[in-house]
């Protein structure tokens, strides 16, 4: 069979265990996809059934480790995708169960770089949560471990990082030779949220987005605007003379924008850790007389349980959470009547079935034409809903 010249050489992901499920999931859109359009051989004109390159990931009950491949990256196209916020991993340390960390994860796409020896032709990680992107400026004497981080992936000959919504996106500074994708899950997300409450397209119901913080407002700024919707921002006023739990406590929420009263509520931010700043938005709200109130957010951490968040949907205050499947989510909040889960696997796979072969994403990463398309097709017109919002519809 003719050979097959591939512009990065033959596509294979390396998904370590902190991301195997969305590795696999990524893996069987790329093969559907391949296979559709008669792209799924390799360069030796052989057929491919999976992707995926087979590892073994080693701990040792000291606590060190080791990654082993058991084939060969020679001159191939390599994506290493990790999860750094997966708690859910665990070995055996020195006789104690011991829940993996985001430095043990970033380790081990570390030992996956090392275990090609350099043999890849080029070389992607993915890692949808940034590792330590919380910690993104210097304000006195702290470490930047996430623009360390970065520099030591470009050290070990990475060409290409892709994260998605990340905290600040500037870090990409940090690396200025390395290729740095940051993708906004916006589309998906809008796109399932308006299929299960497609009710929402009724032009006498009104939505407004709501930014949870001034960090959040470019976001809440573009979900608003691609809808023709208002938004409105809650801003924190901390009590910086001390710390608590790591950082300076709430002490109220100011809110700016249009009355909420009789008004459906979607809050959007980038990530949920314990929820508390959600929540106390929600009750904000709630005596404002908002009246559905849901939450979208990229990532959901839920670093203080569930609870708090199933009892506020029990008193119907909240009534659904939507976020995505770029970090790892335990079985009681997939199986909870509050939660809606975003798959962003066909998102992903598509993203690399483009640079593998040297095509454009663009089209990906602007998703504005899209989700317009979107709300068009489902009678929702984000134009008019803008003139009805100042006063001006016919």
């Amino acid at each position: 069979m003719t050979k097959h010249r591939l512009p990065r050489g033959d596509l294979g992901i390396i998904a370590l265990s902190s991301a195997a499920e969305l590795g696999a999931k990524v893996d069987q859109h790329l093969v559907k996809m391949r296979s559709e359009r008669g792209h799924d051989h390799d360069s030796e004109g052989k057929r491919v059934k999976s992707y995926l390159v087979p590892i073994t990931e080693t701990r040792f009950s000291n606590g060190e480790g080791k990654i082993s491949l058991h084939e060969t990256v020679r001159g191939r196209d390599i994506y290493i995708i990790g999860d750094v916020s997966n708690y859910a991993i665990t070995y055996n340390m020195f006789g104690l169960t011991v829940p993996m960390g985001p430095d043990e994860h970033f380790m081990d796409i570390k030992r996956a770089l090392s275990a090609m020896s350099g043999r890849a032709r080029h070389i992607t990680v993915i890692t949808p949560k940034l590792y330590a992107s919380l910690q993104h400026r210097k304000k006195a004497r702290e470490s930047m471990d996430c623009a360390v981080a970065l520099q030591e992936l470009e050290r070990w000959g990475v060409d290409e990082v892709i994260t998605f919504d990340a905290h600040d996106p500037t870090i990409q500074n940090a690396v200025p030779h390395v290729s740095f994708l940051n993708i906004y899950p916006t589309l998906e997300i809008l796109k399932h949220f308006l299929s299960t409450q497609n009710w929402l397209f009724d032009p006498n119901e009104k939505l407004l987005i709501i930014s949870p913080d001034t960090g959040a407002m470019d976001r809440a700024v573009y979900y608003a605007g691609v809808l023709g919707l208002d938004v409105g921002l809650f801003y924190k006023r901390r009590d910086h003379s001390r710390i608590v739990n790591g950082k300076n406590p709430i002490v109220q929420h100011e809110y700016l924008g249009q009355p909420v009263e009789g008004k459906n509520v979607l809050i959007v931010d980038d990530m949920i850790n314990s929820g508390d700043s959600i929540l106390d938005i929600a009750m904000e709200l709630k005596k404002r007389q908002a009246k559905t109130i849901f939450v979208a957010s990229t990532f959901a951490f839920f670093t203080e349980g569930v609870e708090k968040f199933q009892r506020f949907h029990d008193e119907g205050i909240i009534e659904k959470v939507y976020s995505t499947n770029l970090n790892y989510l335990p079985p009681n909040v997939l199986a909870s009547d509050w939660f809606s889960l975003v798959d962003q696997s066909q998102y992903l796979a598509q993203f690399i079935d483009q640079l593998s072969d040297e095509r454009s994403a663009s089209w990906l990463l602007d998703a504005t034409a899209q989700i317009r398309s979107f709300l068009l097709a489902n009678g929702f017109d984000p134009d008019r809903r803008r003139m009805e919002s100042m006063g001006h519809a016919d």
